[in-house]
């Protein structure tokens, strides 16, 4: 157990944020995501709810400022519909840690999977909302 540090944030996950780079992506995927399929470096984070992840990640974790959509969201299949507490419950998280982040952006479903192929990670989460993917964008952290 480390001070100041969440203890929802395993070692591996810890690990995993310090090793990636600005502009890698993360991608925190709810419980019916295909996280072994799409992306060769899968961590486990069972039982644990994304927005919660999100709150425990953004105190440690730069969301890039240099690119339009430093967060993203699969989008809703036609004929579906979004939850909008998800929404909420993430933007919440975001806003909390990084109020000037822009909107978050929602791209379809597949090409979702594709993003999430050259993703530096998939973070397999107990999150059951449906549309619960999230990817979040790395920047640079600052030194002091």
């Amino acid at each position: 157990m480390l001070k100041g540090i969440s203890p929802l944030l395993s070692p591996e996950l810890l690990a995993t944020l310090s090793r990636m780079g600005h502009g890698d992506e993360i991608v925190l995927a709810d419980a019916h995501f295909p996280g072994e399929t799409v992306n060769r470096r899968v961590l486990r984070a069972d039982g644990l709810k994304i927005a919660s992840l999100l709150d425990a990640i953004l105190p440690l974790f730069v969301l890039d400022p240099y690119v339009p959509d430093p967060v993203m969201m699969m989008a809703a299949v036609p004929g579906d519909t979004l939850d909008t507490q998800v929404l909420k419950s993430y933007r919440e998280a975001i806003e909390r840690h990084a109020p000037e982040v822009p909107p978050t952006v929602f791209i379809e479903r597949f090409a979702f999977y594709e993003r999430a192929k050259s993703a530096f990670a998939v973070v397999m989460t107990g999150e059951t909302a449906k549309y619960g993917n999230i990817i979040i964008k790395k920047g640079v952290t600052p030194i002091g």
